[in-house]
């Protein structure tokens, strides 16, 4: 978005991040931290947007906590409050703080995954998160469609993030992965970022309510 001209208002809870974030996009982007789980920080934040920056266009919603395999008796009350209130929490209280300053033509992208499309043994609270997204932006889409605003989601499958699984195990865990995907390869960031970028514009306004799955062609 920043390649496109864009000013960008930026939101991480991990300072080192947010600052190579900013750097990555060119610098000089308004950028705060705090965690999206937060009412009053998420209140602050698009208020604090609407003064230096004068107006709000658009949301991508991407904070989230990747997961870890559990069986379901083996997990705890804090890794549910942890995904839960990142991974959903999160999507719903920036967008409840942005909508009274979107305007018509704004558009909201909201990040589910593969697993809110599909399932996986031992991830079933990632999943019940990731679920959750594609039923909100669903939902969201119907409840904002009549003042000219559009709600969508991408379900990215296997991305070449530091994050991801595969690239924390190893090559093996990679080479798993990709096995898996049609074209052969993990994804890019990039790959999903001129995806959010379509989903923004013009050439989508017609578009709303949709997930829009970046796999690769995963099995």
């Amino acid at each position: 978005m920043s390649s496109l001209g864009c000013t960008l208002a930026l939101q991480d809870i991990n300072a080192a991040g947010l600052t190579q974030t900013n750097e990555l996009c060119g610098g000089n982007h308004h950028q705060e931290i705090f965690d999206v789980a937060e009412t009053t920080d998420c209140n602050n934040f698009i208020s604090n947007i609407i003064s230096k920056l004068g107006r709000l266009d658009h949301i991508f919603n991407c904070a989230g906590v990747n997961p870890t395999a559990y069986a379901l008796e083996d997990t705890t009350d804090e890794y549910w409050d942890k995904l839960m209130n990142t991974n959903l929490k999160g999507t719903y209280t920036i967008t409840r703080a942005a909508i009274p300053v979107l305007k018509e033509g704004s558009s909201i992208v909201n990040v589910s995954s593969i697993m809110g499309v599909s399932v996986a043994a031992n991830y079933a609270i990632y999943c019940a998160t990731k679920w959750g997204i594609v039923g909100f932006t669903k939902a969201l889409a119907l409840e904002l469609g009549p003042k000219g605003i559009r709600v969508n989601a991408v379900a990215p499958g296997y991305i070449d993030t530091p994050t991801n699984a595969g690239v924390v195990a190893g090559p093996e865990a990679i080479a798993a992965q990709t096995s898996k995907v049609a074209l052969g390869r993990n994804g890019m960031p990039e790959e999903v970022a001129d995806v959010v970028a379509f989903l923004f514009g013009n050439e989508s306004r017609y578009i709303s309510g949709s997930v829009v799955e970046i796999t690769g062609g995963r099995a």
